[in-house]
């Protein structure tokens, strides 16, 4: 058999790809459609003017950097509150074509809400808006233009006034965050807001892998390679009592902590190494004191202090230990964040009785 030509390639040759051209100038681009998720727990006086002020501004329109944007949609999620708030989500709904509602099977919360919204979605993007009027919905324009500026997949609201609930409780809001971010290293927790823009691919995806009990900005935080922030100003909350006690709220916290990593998991086991220490260099202490003749102090309550605090800081640690397991175990069985169902008003749920009629 005859050899094959010395300059005839063993192998055929690699294909270079070509680079895909940029569209001219001139092409008109489309529209950014936005999606708004609302999750409603008690939203009865509140929502009629937030959808009011969406609503006027839903229209197509340029943003100050000249971006066509339109409102395609706004998602009100029922997260079955203690108000006649499903009753208004059917009035908007008849009012108004971009409306919609999704209903939630039961209460689970303002995150899980926000997630079973933005998996109902269709935008390009989708803002994910409160309730009680706080945020104005005009910045969504500045948001898409500081994620369009940055390229940017999520854009929060930086507010440049204090937020409306109080002294007391925005103080605690900016320790927990603080700590969040350096002890448990959650990342940059700041900037954690529930008025955010996000690119509609990637919160529907949050929306797909996130687990039971996840907190949500960390979840978007896995996934999102830039984060950025637009100011806005807060406005004052509607005429309602807060849906967040005291207990809700350390709970968010807590949950903020068990989903930002395993840090404190090796938070316990540098406290069992420090208490290790600490034992040792006692035992040292009783040693060399016992040779040197020196009279120690006899006493139950040195040896109880000691004992209680070791015995604090080992349940302590069995605690956290526990609440992560609780976590796995509960992603495990495979329990929801949230569940999707039909309008129960307008279901089987929702069917009166003939009798007497």
């Amino acid at each position: 058999m005859a050899d094959a030509p010395a300059d005839r390639a063993e192998f055929p040759p690699v294909i270079k790809s070509r680079p895909v051209p940029s569209p001219p100038a001139d092409v008109i681009q489309p529209a950014h459609r936005i999606s708004i998720v609302v999750p409603v727990y008690q939203g009865e006086t509140t929502l009629e003017p937030l959808i009011d002020e969406i609503v006027a501004l839903s229209s197509e329109r340029r943003t100050p950097d000249g971006h066509r944007r339109v409102i395609s949609e706004v998602l009100l999620v029922h997260d079955n509150g203690p108000d006649a708030s499903d009753a208004v989500i059917r009035r908007l709904e008849e009012q108004h074509d971009l409306v919609r509602g999704v209903w939630l099977s039961r209460n689970f919360g303002q995150h899980a809400a926000t997630l079973a919204g933005m998996a109902s979605t269709g935008g390009d993007w989708i803002a994910t808006i409160d309730e009680d009027g706080q945020h104005d919905p005009a910045y969504l324009d500045s948001m898409l233009d500081t994620a369009m500026r940055e390229q940017a997949a999520l854009v929060y609201a930086r507010p440049t006034n204090a937020a409306p609930h109080g002294v007391l409780r925005n103080a605690a809001s900016k320790g927990s965050k603080l700590v969040l971010r350096t002890v448990f290293g959650g990342g940059d927790a700041s900037v954690f807001q529930s008025y955010r823009l996000i690119l509609g691919d990637v919160g529907r995806s949050v929306s797909a892998f996130a687990g039971s009990g996840v907190y949500l900005d960390v979840a978007i935080g896995w996934i999102t390679r830039k984060v950025t922030t637009s100011p806005v100003e807060l406005r004052a909350e509607g005429d309602r009592a807060s849906g967040y006690s005291v207990r809700k709220l350390l709970s968010h916290f807590w949950r903020m902590v068990l989903t930002s990593g395993t840090r404190g998991l090796r938070l316990v086991s540098i406290l069992g190494v420090a208490l290790a220490v600490i034992g040792l260099l006692f035992a040292l202490y009783v040693v060399i004191s016992t040779i040197s003749g020196t009279q120690l102090a006899a006493g139950w309550s040195s040896t109880i202090v000691v004992v209680l605090l070791s015995t604090g800081a080992i349940l302590f640690s069995l605690g956290i230990v526990a609440e992560y397991i609780g976590v796995a175990v509960n992603m495990a069985m495979g329990r929801p964040s949230y569940l999707i169902v039909s309008d129960p008003g307008r279901g089987p749920l929702g069917r009166r009785s003939s009798r007497g009629a």
